[in-house]
């Protein structure tokens, strides 16, 4: 079975990654990305034992989530537009991509309406590139304390999706960079957060080394897709 043979391979890599920086693999959480993908393939990871799930669209996830084993967990990782809000609350138990005030302020007024404590990260754009959406580093540590205020919001970390490059080591310095940011966030906040998400299927051994917590894996999990934008 292909899709068991790919998660075996990622698994290795994970541990020799883990260890090359002394890090125990079970620090990392592999976050399987199933866009495009249908239930049955998700039905297919959740019997090897994967059961976090990440969704790019809250149009797609609201048709496949309940159509999918009851015990998956969803992660919303995309680009949340205010309009998708109240779905996004409802769907995911955390929001990757939260990449302004604006944004924080219509999930918390969402999260209140419906009684419920979300957990976000906060997406960083890491290269400034202006085709990408995320916070402006200096922007996302002004507006902090600011978001964190937000009483229906838990900020848990922060997220990044560095520049495309077929040389995975070209990555390293958007990691390091989120890296040294996420500690500057919580000498700022006096408190941890926990959560650094970053790394995808090519570069995944390299964000680990950087201190990455949660991998989001697609294509080398799942196969290619003939569509732009693959994770």
């Amino acid at each position: 079975m292909i899709l068991a043979e790919n998660l075996a391979a990622i698994q290795q890599r994970i541990r020799a990654a883990c260890g090359r920086v002394d890090r125990e693999p079970n620090s990392i959480t592999l976050l399987a990305v199933t866009k495009t993908h249908p239930p049955e393939t998700i039905q297919a990871a959740a019997d090897l034992g994967l059961l976090l799930f990440g969704e790019n669209k809250v149009q797609e996830a609201k048709a496949k989530i309940p159509n999918c084993p009851g015990k998956a967990r969803w992660h919303f990782i995309g680009h949340l537009q205010s309009n998708k809000c109240r779905d996004a609350v409802e769907l995911f138990e955390m929001i990757q991509s939260v990449d302004s005030l604006a944004l924080a302020q219509e999930i918390n007024k969402r999260a209140d309406a419906a009684a419920k404590t979300m957990r976000v990260l906060l997406e960083v754009n890491v290269a400034g590139e202006a085709s990408k959406f995320g916070y402006q580093p200096e922007q996302m540590l002004a507006e902090l304390k600011e978001l964190n205020a937000l009483p229906r919001l838990e900020i848990h970390g922060l997220m990044a999706i560095p520049p495309f490059t077929p040389v995975p080591e070209k990555s390293r310095p958007h990691f390091q960079m989120l890296r040294e940011l996420k500690a500057r966030a919580e000498t700022v906040l006096g408190a941890p957060l926990p959560v650094l998400s970053m790394g995808m299927s090519d570069d995944f051994e390299v964000a680990i080394e950087e201190g990455s917590t949660m991998i989001r894996v697609g294509t080398a999990l799942f196969g290619p897709r003939a569509m732009k934008g693959d994770l």
